[in-house]
């Protein structure tokens, strides 16, 4: 079920947050020096428009029969050609800015997917599938949005503050002090908002996640769910889970939208103010008419651009929760590195060996305990067991998913930890009892793992594994598409597809993990059958509930608890009467 976001990790470092993001956009410096160029101008032409007004006005109040109107319309000209040049500046910005974060947005999801190819087994483990694609889509599409718009806006906001306030320096010293008054109070607000609503966004984004993790999780599992008529309760679960999002969504935007409004009355009292003082100053003869239409002017720019920021602050705090969240998964610990040393494995033979091996997952509770197995090359080994008492940890610690506490594991002699990760799973061939294939054709999905793999070479292994009546029976054959996830074929076909593409793998080893349980027991015996006389010369590790699948292994190893109390033959086994009989007997009583 999806955790609950109530305790959702506060940003730590906002600053270091802000810098990394800094660093993505710092490879196209050049063109956001061009960007800020195009922002000075367009602010600039903007600029002008005020003081074009005014003058505009003082010749208009010249009185009746002064009026030169060629002089009002020449700055009325002017004044339009400035607004609309600085207009479509704006929006070539805007333009430029959105191939930027577009960029950027691709940048960033190639790092996050280098960064989860690269990530041990154990975060996914830890982690839910829906808060990860969370972070992959919904975290830097925030974040990138905020580039394309809020970047731009505040640029643009800052020259204009800037602009907009030396000249009403220029036009009024006096006036100005209104603004210098209302600034100190505007920037207290904001830095007080600024801590109610940074970690209301972090939540939010925390919450976003978890609810896309408990939906894929209820999705993948639907017709479980239907099966047990248990639609009522994940009802009911999502409704707390939705609710968890909403209030935080409106926990967040509850204090954001506050800031705006806010803002906007604390300009409103600078505007009043400045039209009492003005008018005094105005009958005293110490400003004109057009000076306090243009004062007021660039007060309204001034304002605007304030209240602007106050708004785009919101989405910043948003944007950086966001980005904190990518952040963190971008600093997971990746697996450990190959030693400086570490070889390719090959020319393998298929020797391998578990000495006193002891591993937990997490510390302090060790899974297994001093575990010591042989497998000669070209033998079959079984792995039999309860459930829990360590079977597939054993196939983790082959394949190196995760690594020993303690003790070695070898492969023809070497511990496992001198090869290269690659070239040691390289030499393993793996079916899982979770079968995955992807969207393509039956022929891409059985070549998968053995690049240039013929059709010949396709439909030999596709006969092996009892799977080509089959393709043959469907529209296309070995060229028809499979949909996401294989939807359109059984789970068991999709288990056959699987044990067809682990065939054709060119390997020493193979790694059969519940291979066959969702195939029929008549099938499933020509499976091994077929398997067998295609993997000769080659150790298999086999991992069975359906112990009448097993008793021809070469060697029967009984796990209990994270320790093999029993191996041997099935035959020695059953004879010695001990645990595995105990197993066996119980499959047909």
């Amino acid at each position: 079920m999806a955790q609950s976001v109530s305790n959702a990790k506060k940003p730590k470092d906002t600053s270091g947050t802000f810098l990394r993001l800094i660093r993505y956009m710092a490879v196209y410096k050049w063109i956001l020096l061009l960007v800020l160029v195009l922002c000075l101008v367009s602010n600039v032409l903007s600029l002008l428009g005020p003081s074009l007004a005014g003058s505009a006005i003082n010749e208009a109040a010249a009185g009746a029969g002064k009026v030169n109107f060629e002089r009002v319309y020449y700055y009325a000209r002017r004044m339009l050609i400035c607004y609309v040049c600085s207009s479509l500046l704006t929006i070539a910005i805007n333009v430029i800015m959105m191939y930027v974060s577009k960029w950027i947005a691709r940048k960033m999801r190639k790092d996050v997917f280098d960064k989860l190819m690269r990530i041990p087994v154990g975060y996914f483990d830890r982690n839910q599938a829906g808060d990860i694609i969370s972070r992959v889509s919904y975290d830097i599409d925030v974040v990138c949005t905020c580039i394309s718009t809020d970047v731009v806006s505040i640029m643009t906001s800052l020259v204009t503050v800037i602009g907009s306030f030396a000249m009403m320096v220029y036009i009024s010293p006096l006036l100005s002090v209104v603004v210098v008054v209302t600034i100190p109070v505007s920037v207290c607000y904001t830095v007080y908002m600024r801590g109610k609503t940074r970690p209301r966004y972090s939540r939010r984004s925390a919450s976003y996640g978890a609810m896309n993790g408990f939906v894929e999780e209820m999705f993948s599992g639907q017709k479980t769910i239907q099966a047990y008529a248990y639609e009522g309760q994940v009802r009911d679960r999502f409704a707390e889970v939705n609710e968890d999002a909403a209030d935080a969504y409106y926990q967040a935007d509850y204090y954001g939208t506050t800031i705006g409004p806010t803002m906007g009355s604390i300009n409103n009292l600078s505007l009043s103010l400045i039209a009492i003082l003005g008018s005094i100053l105005y009958m005293m003869g110490s400003v004109s008419l057009g000076q306090i239409s243009s004062f007021v002017l660039y007060s309204r720019k001034f304002s605007g651009p304030i209240n602007e920021i106050a708004n785009i602050i919101n989405e910043l705090f948003s944007a950086l929760s966001a980005a904190e969240r990518v952040f963190r998964l971008l600093d997971e610990s990746e697996e450990i590195a190959d030693r400086a040393s570490a070889r390719a494995l090959t020319d393998v033979k298929g020797d391998v060996k578990l000495s006193h091996v002891s591993f937990g997952y997490d510390p302090g509770k060790t899974i297994l305990h001093d575990l010591s197995l042989t497998a000669d090359a070209g033998k079959l080994i079984a792995i039999v067991g309860p459930t829990g008492a360590g079977k597939t940890t054993i196939i983790n610690l082959l394949m190196r998913f995760y690594d020993v506490n303690s003790g070695s594991i070898t492969v023809d002699g070497t511990d496992i930890r001198d090869y290269t990760r690659s070239s040691l799973r390289g030499a393993y061939a793996m079916v899982l009892q979770d079968t995955w294939v992807f969207q393509g054709t039956i022929f891409e999905n059985i070549a998968y793992g053995k690049e240039g793999a013929t059709m010949e070479e396709v439909e030999a292994v596709a006969k092996a594994a009892h799977i080509h009546p089959f393709i043959m029976r469907l529209p296309q054959g070995y060229q028809t598409v499979i949909s996401e996830d294989g939807g359109n074929i059984s789970k068991g076909q999709k288990q056959l597809l699987t044990i067809a593409r682990a065939m054709l793998f060119d390997c020493k080893m193979l790694i059969l993990d519940e291979a066959t349980s969702n195939v029929d027991t008549s099938t499933e015996r020509e499976i091994q059958a077929a398997m067998r006389h295609l993997m000769n010369d080659k150790t298999c590790f086999v991992i069975a509930h359906r112990l009448s699948t097993i008793q021809h292994a070469d060697r029967i190893l009984v796990v209990d608890h994270g320790d093999v109390v029993e191996q041997g033959t099935h035959e020695s086994l059953m004879k010695k009467g001990g645990f595995y009989y105990k197993l066996y007997t119980a499959q047909f009583e």
